[in-house]
Parts: C-alpha cells; structure tokens; sequence
C-alpha cells in the first residue's frame, strides 16, 4: 500500500503553520512534529478535565478514563497487555528507575552487558550498577561499520549473565539490530533483553512481543506525541522488581515504576497516537474490523516502504560524493533513514549553516552517543551532521536536502 503523503500531512498542524512554510525538517530523530490528535486530546484535557482522575464525581471519572484509554490503545498497538505498559518523564529517567529495580533481583558478582552502540541513557545507568556489585561487560562495535557482531556477544555472555541491553537500532549509526534473535540468546542463559527503542519506534510501532524483549522502551515526543517516555516490561519480571513508589504502590504495576507520579494530562493525550493510526489505517486500508496489532504491523509496513523510497536517492547521492564519510550502512535495507555523515573536506559546523541557510533544519554533534563516536574514532566534539526523517517527509524534501548539501559540500 502506497503511503498518502497529502493526507498523512494533513494530520501535522506544523505543515500548516506560516513560521515553517519552506523550511524542510531533517531533525526528526530530536524529536517528531506532533500530530493534531494528540495536540487536540491535550487541549481538550487541560480546559475540561484537568482535576484529580478516578474519584467519584464525572470530570474526575471522565478524567482517569482519558488516561485508561492510553494504557489500553498504546499497548494493544504494541501487542503487549495494558499492565505492560508504563509511562515515565522520559526515557533516560525511565532506565535509571528501572537500574534500582532490577539491581535487587541479582547477586554481587552477577554480570550484565551493555551495548557500546546506545545512546548515553542506555548505557550510563547501568554502567553505575558496577559501583554496586555488579560486573559490566561492554558489546563494542565494530570500528568501521558500527555493528554489533553477535559472535561478539557470544564470546561475552556466561552463566552469570543477567542482562543484555541494546538499541533497536542507534541514533547515529542506525543499523537495524536482530532484537529477537539478541532476546533468543539472552534468554537461553536466563538473561533479560532491555531493548531501546527510541531511534527505531518513529519508524512504525514494533510488535513487542513477537521481538520477545522482555523490556522496550521508546520516546512518545518521537513518534508525534506528548513528552513522556514509555516503556513495556513482561508481566513475570515486573512481579521480580523491586517497587520504586511509596510502600503502598507495591503490586500496583502502573505506579512501580513511576516514583514521582504519573503526568495525567499528558498520558490522557498520549492516546492521540493511536486516533493518529486508527486515521491513517482507515484512510489506507479501510477494513477496520481487523485487530489493532494486525494494523500496526500494517501501518509499520506501508511506513517502512515509503522511508527506503526516499532514503535511497540520498544514500546514493553520499555515495556518489568522495567528500563525505556516510557512519552506519549505506543500504536502505539495513537501516532506518537517521543518516549521519561526516564531511571530509569542510567543518561541519560550516556545512550546517549553509544548510541553515537553505532552510534545512539538520543538527549536528555526538547526540549524546558518545560511545559508538569513541569506538569509531570519530570525535566527540565535532561528533556527526545528522539528517533524519520519517514517513511524514516528501520526495520533494529530499531533493531539497540533497540541492542543499551539493551546495553546502561545494561551498
């Protein structure tokens, strides 16, 4: 099914609004335009429903069924059960609670392995575990190419180990990881798999379960919501963790993890994404009786599709050009379009604001993967320009960045 890029774009007020009118935005992996369902759902929240939610009186009832309805549509999208799913202030918070969490299930001595490809916030948390008793293995990445080679990960894992955690895919290098085969193998030593989603999610919703990690977690701000990280944890592990909320919390999963309380109108709107879906289903593939993880997969499909359409004119034009070092695969194939290049001739900071200059919004820096940068040998000042986008960008907005790079890599 061919993606309806009028009709997807009718969905996004920032398509409308004269302040961006020409500019192209290439910094989706920062963090996505947000669609007017949710943006609709949060207005409405905070005039007519923003109270207490579940006492007795109608705006409060009303107000906690808004936040019900999250739980319930973001989890059936993800294929997981609605007590699987949590919401937190952000992804990184969500890793540090869940370290002190699951810290108390393992023994001093007990080995963990931490990804080198992640992005800092699944990284740093679990790094300070071994200030407490536990032993961190680092998964390094390949120093050309930036994978992660799994017979690597054999050679590391043992008997001891507790825990493999690793991106879907990285937000610099963008390679797409065999999550279920990973899960596969930490699970045939009795390991957990912590899967971070964040740079893979903006490019259609994965079926969790069927990737088998026990633990996936993403950025709701980056897949056209509201500002909260959400993260789904196994119905089994969350009976092992230790409660991270009052004493009184212990049992109650939506509270074990989210010590200082949930943003009420925030998850209320979060149910948005879902409208967005339901719309987008509808407008494509028109048969609404079929299951809300079928037309996720669908959906993630059709988005799928049209991102390697566009991503290949550009990995072909930075293929073509022996001035510039593409960081990750250059086949569409394989990764997610978060393409980050290095320009070998010019200062990169130069080259953005050339690109600036053709209202290209781009960024650049290490993007808080410092890791990946430290095993490629690439600085971690100057870091990478960074050109991301996902199924709401046009073919026309990437002829547009591809005239602004010759002009910016000729200048």
């Amino acid at each position: 099914m061919k993606l309806d890029s009028q009709f997807v774009r009718a969905q996004f007020p920032a398509f409308s609004e004269p302040t961006l009118e020409g500019w192209a935005f290439f910094e989706n992996a920062g963090g996505s335009y947000t669609c007017k369902q949710v943006i609709d759902r949060l207005t409405s929240y905070y005039t007519k429903l923003k109270v207490q939610p579940y006492y007795p009186y109608p705006t409060s009832m009303e107000a906690g069924k808004w936040m019900d309805e999250s739980y319930e549509r973001l989890a059936a999208y993800l294929n997981v059960d609605k007590d699987e799913i949590h919401f937190g202030p952000s992804t990184t918070q969500n890793i540090y609670v869940l370290a002190n969490a699951l810290r108390p299930m393992w023994n001093t001595g007990d080995e963990i392995i931490v990804s080198c490809q992640d992005h800092e916030a699944n990284a740093g948390a679990w790094r300070r575990l071994e200030n407490r008793g536990i032993v961190v293995k680092e998964w390094h990445v390949d120093k050309d190419c930036g994978h992660l080679h799994l017979s690597q990960l054999d050679e590391l894992m043992t008997a001891k180990t507790k825990m493999i955690a690793f991106p879907h895919c990285s937000n610099v290098i963008a390679h797409i990881n065999p999550v279920k085969e990973i899960a596969d193998k930490a699970h045939g030593v009795g390991a957990i798999a912590v899967v971070d989603g964040v740079s893979y999610a903006p490019h259609g919703y994965p079926d969790v379960r069927d990737l088998g990690a026990d633990i996936y977690m993403f950025s709701l701000y980056k897949t056209w919501g509201p500002h909260l990280g959400v993260m789904t944890v196994k119905r089994d592990l969350m009976q092992k963790v230790e409660n991270q909320s009052h004493f009184f919390k212990n049992g109650v999963s939506r509270s074990m993890l989210t010590p200082a309380g949930p943003d009420h109108a925030q998850i209320a709107a979060a149910k948005g994404i879902a409208e967005y879906f339901d719309t987008l289903y509808h407008h494509h593939f028109g048969d609404d009786s079929v299951d809300l993880p079928t037309k996720s997969s669908l959906l993630h499909d059709m988005f799928r599709a049209h991102e390697k359409y566009l991503l290949k004119p550009l990995l072909e034009f930075l293929k073509s050009r022996d001035d510039v070092r593409i960081v990750g695969p250059d086949d569409p194939e394989l990764r997610v379009p978060t393409v980050s290049i290095i320009p070998l001739k010019k200062n990169i900071g130069d080259v953005v604001a050339v690109l600036t200059d053709q209202k290209l919004m781009v960024g650049y820096g290490n993007f808080y993967a410092v890791r990946p940068l430290m095993d490629m040998d690439i600085s971690r000042e100057s870091g990478v320009l960074r050109m991301s986008f996902i199924h709401y960008t046009t073919m026309s907005e990437i002829e547009h960045l591809i005239a602004g790079l010759k002009i910016a890599l000729d200048y």
